[in-house]
Formats: C-alpha cells, structure tokens, sequence
C-alpha cells in the first residue's frame, strides 16, 4: 500500500501505459522513432560533395554538369595569358563554381579554375586598398586585413566567394549606402583574347571597365583587383517586424539615411508574403557581446540543416520558422564587429544531399518607388505556382555607375528569393515556367534580374532587362572576334554584330508586347508601360552602326 505522504503514486499510470500499448503498440513506437531518427540524421549529417570526373565542371547546384575539354589552375598571370593565347577556344572561366546556371563552362572548353591564383599582392592600411588575384576569397582578406581594423567594403553576405568571380557577376551585399561592387573597384587587370594583359579603372580604358566587371567573363578574365577598403567597426543588431505594406515607408525613415546603419535586409516570411522582419546593424560604442572577429572556420551546421528541412519538408515548416525559429535566433541586440557579420559561411546553406532536391537561387531587382507594385505579383506567382519558398531577403542598392550590364539602373530593391526544388526534368520544367512569369512580373515595373542563376529567362526577356546587351555585344566582337571567351550564359543570348538589328527588334517586340502583361495585378495598381523596357536614343545609334 502506497504511502500518500511519499507523493503521488506514478507507477500506477505507467503500468497502464505499458498495459495499453502492449507489445505491440511498444514496437510501433519504437519504429517511429527510429525512423525520425534515421531521417533526422540523413538531413544533419556532413555534406558528401558528389565523385565527378575532373573534365566534368557543375555548380553549387549540381544541376548543370557540363563536360570540358579541359581543366587547367593557373598559378601565374603567364600561365594564363600562355593558355588564352594558345588556345583557339572556347575558354571558359571558373571560381567558387557558386553561379547556378552553367555561367562558368561550356561543352569542350578550356576550363581555367583559378582557385589556386589566390595571392594577395599588395595591402595598404593608409590608403584603405587592396590588391589581390582574381581567385583570392574575401575570407582570405578579411583573415588578413583584420588585424589592422579593416574590412570589405562591398562584398556578398558569404565570405567563399572568389573576388574575380564576384567582380564578373557585379554583386551586392546588405550594406546600406551601397549597391553593386563595382563602386568600390579602383582597377581591374585582364587578359583579353589575344593574351595581352591590360590594366583598366575608370579612366583607363574605362569601356573595357564597365564592360568586363558584371561582364561574365565574356570578354576576357580578370586576373587581378584593387579594391577600396572600410573600417572594421562594432556593430549592434536591431530587428523590428511588420506588415510589408509597411515596409517601403519604414526603411525610408529609419535606415536609408541612418548614417550608422552598416547592414540591412528584411525577409518575407513565406507562404502568405504578408509580413517582414527587417534587421539593421548599425554602428555603436558598446562592447561586443561576441568576442569572435570572425566566425570561426570549423563552425557546425547541423543545426541549420535540420531548420531548412523544417522549413521545406514539414506542413507547418513556415509557422515554425516564423513562430519558434526566428524569435529563438533573434533574441536580444548582440554586439559583433563587422567582419564577423561579413564572414559568414555558405556551409550553413549546404544541404547533407542534393541528389532528388536542390536549393536554388533567383533575385529580382525594382526601382524604389515600385515597390509596392510588384510585391503583390511576386506574392501571386508564387502562391500560384507552390513554388517552396524558404525565403526572400530584400536588399537595397543605389544606383550603378555605368557598368554595361548593369542590374541597377536606377535606385532598387533588390528581392533574393531562396527555393528549393526537385532535379527531375518535370520540376525543372516547372520552375522555369514560373520564374518566366516572374521576370516579366520585374519588367512590368521597369525593372531587372539577375544574370548567375538558372538561364529560364528568354532572348526577348533578356534583352529587355539589359538594354545595354547590344553596346556589350559590340564591345565583345572587338576584344574577341572569334568568340574565344564563352559559357552557357553567352551561349544563350550573345547575338554578334550581324544579329544586332535583331536584337533591336527584339527589344522593340518586346515593348509592344509589355501590355498583354496586365493580368500580374489588378487593374488598381497596373503600371504603366516601362521606359527602361525599351532602347534609348544612343544605343539606337550604336545599334545602327554596328548591325
């Protein structure tokens, strides 16, 4: 007999647990745990980079695998130019391979991997500049820079990437007063078709300059950069969320002018694409609350793992992430310095497989005051679609300074919607019919996307979103006659002198047919017919001459 003063009696109620489960119920349970458990594992465990032949070159994706001729990894500029000039083509050029669309091979070609061309060749802590090789990562910068309390000044928010491929797609962080990297370049070499190596900024060969960075290493391959360089500061992190109807107004008033605001972005939280949380780190005086400079290289990622399959795989992934997720993540106002908010690691983002699903990138960029506009045909396109949204993350940027491929035409917003998909033929169907009706949503509202993911976008599309193409066609036939510098991206859409009439056409299609877009929105907020769409004046003229 149980003594009520010893407590409730506990092994009474287990026994009639056991009693009801039985042994059978007992091995049921025990099943279904070990299967959690056997899943749970396959999501967590450390990524296995798949065996493939040294000829054949893919991406972070692993969806485009292309097969080269062959593969060299220059340690010299002599190297390189040895090769170029050799080599009758098609050269193609590679980095971190973190493009998603075959960007950096194309079938039988010369492929140069500069992954070894990574010395740092001058730093100057007075001068607040750099110069590097081309396949130098910014994490190898920061290690050496930091020490002297400085920092990149305009880089991605992942320190793996190599500085020559990121100078070929033009790219942008979270730095607010910023844009695209090529306002912090100060010079460029590059070996051009012929092997020559040239030097080019601003004001020395500024076309090649404008054409070579966001150029996609179609007219050349950049071998070194000087870049400028910022203070390594304290930073403090402030988060707010809202409705995103609220949003334009609020970065407006309280982050595009704040002059300690460092970094900034706001995530959509998916599938109702109502609601953001917006996060800013500014600068402060306080002590850090970190005491890392950087993040440590031999981080774990486990857990990230498994909150990607929570948010992908399971119903309620996105209510998790919104409820539980993101307010565990974000709790209180940490202080770091800024190269520890810089040097984040593309580790976090690898998935223990991509074999029957992948996660994929796209980014849509829209002139500031169009914002409003577009939100709701991205929100249409997707939901319409189920497109597997596990994020989008809206960036700013001020305008480009004349780069000929440039994807900030204008002040934008930048919108970086992270996915995932299956790698059949039928899902790869799919996603491309959605992002088509995406781009077109972006060029409704006159504006862009971006040229290093996945090539769904047609020639018209193109076009349209890069007016300018037809001025970098021509650049190209004079610094490579014969094609020499190619990938799957020129591939699709490089149309030579003799077909630039067609792409004036092309463009001029495509404007007429802009209208029959109308049915992305209702008739509320229809906006009107896109300048930028179209080809100005001037490169009217250039088209005329050259086609």
């Amino acid at each position: 007999m149980t003594n009520p003063a010893d407590g409730p009696n506990t092994a009474r109620p287990r026994r009639s647990v056991r009693r009801a489960l039985g042994p059978v119920g007992g091995l049921v349970v025990g099943a279904a745990a070990l299967t959690f458990t056997t899943a749970v594992w396959r999501v967590i465990r450390t990524p296995v980079e798949p065996a493939t032949p040294p000829s054949i070159v893919n991406d972070v994706t692993q969806l485009n695998p292309i097969a080269v001729g062959e593969v060299i990894a220059p340690t010299t500029a002599e190297e390189i130019q040895d090769a170029v000039r050799r080599h009758p083509g098609p050269i193609a050029i590679g980095g971190a391979r973190h493009s998603m669309g075959g960007q950096t091979a194309t079938e039988g070609a010369l492929h140069i991997d500069l992954r070894r061309y990574n010395r740092i060749l001058d730093f100057s802590p007075a001068q607040k500049a750099i110069t590097v090789q081309a396949g130098t990562t910014w994490r190898q910068i920061q290690e050496h820079i930091d020490s002297a309390d400085l920092s990149v000044r305009i880089m991605q928010s992942y320190a793996n990437f190599t500085v020559g491929g990121s100078l070929s797609v033009n790219v942008h962080g979270r730095y607010v007063g910023l844009g695209p990297i090529i306002l912090s370049v100060r010079s460029l070499k590059v070996v051009l078709a012929d092997g020559s190596l040239l030097e080019v900024s601003r004001t020395m060969h500024p076309d090649v300059f404008y054409g070579v960075i966001g150029g996609y290493g179609g007219l050349g391959v950049i071998t070194e950069a000087t870049l400028e360089l910022a203070d390594n500061v304290r930073v403090k992190r402030h988060d707010r969320t809202m409705p995103i109807a609220e949003y334009r107004r609020y970065f407006f008033e309280h982050v595009r002018d704040w002059s300690s605001a460092v970094f900034h972005n706001a995530d959509i939280y998916p599938n109702d694409y109502a609601t953001v949380h917006a996060v800013t780190y500014a600068t402060t005086e306080e002590p850090v609350t970190v005491p890392d400079r950087l993040i440590p290289n031999d981080r774990s990622y486990r857990f990230s793992r498994f909150a990607f399959w929570v948010l992908s795989a399971w119903p309620f992934g996105k209510t998790i992430r919104r409820r539980l997720l993101d307010p565990l993540i974000y709790r209180g106002e940490p202080v770091t310095w800024r190269n520890y908010e810089a040097s984040y690691d593309v580790a976090a983002l690898e998935p223990a497989s991509r074999e029957r699903s992948t996660y994929v990138l796209q980014e849509y960029f829209v002139p500031v005051a169009r914002f409003d506009a577009f939100v709701p045909r991205l929100r249409d396109v997707l939901q319409r679609h189920h497109v597997n949204v596990i994020n989008i993350s809206i960036r700013h940027a001020r305008q480009d300074p004349g780069s000929l491929l440039a994807w900030a035409r204008s002040e934008v917003f930048a919108f970086v919607l992270y996915y995932k998909q299956g790698t059949d033929a039928a899902a790869r169907h799919r996603v491309g019919v959605w992002t088509r009706e995406l781009i077109d949503a972006a060029l409704m509202v006159g504006g862009s996307y971006y040229l290093p993911y996945q090539l769904h976008a047609t020639p018209e599309q193109f076009l349209r979103a890069y007016p300018r193409a037809p001025e970098f066609f021509v650049l190209k036939q004079r610094l490579d006659p014969t094609n020499k510098f190619r990938n799957r991206l020129w591939d699709t859409y490089y149309q030579p002198r003799q077909s630039s009439r067609a792409a004036f056409r092309a463009i001029s299609s495509a404007r007429r047919a802009a209208p029959r877009l109308a049915r992305y929105g209702n008739g509320t907020n229809r906006p009107r017919k896109p300048r930028a769409s179209g080809v100005s004046r001037r490169q009217s003229q250039v088209v005329a001459r050259h086609g």
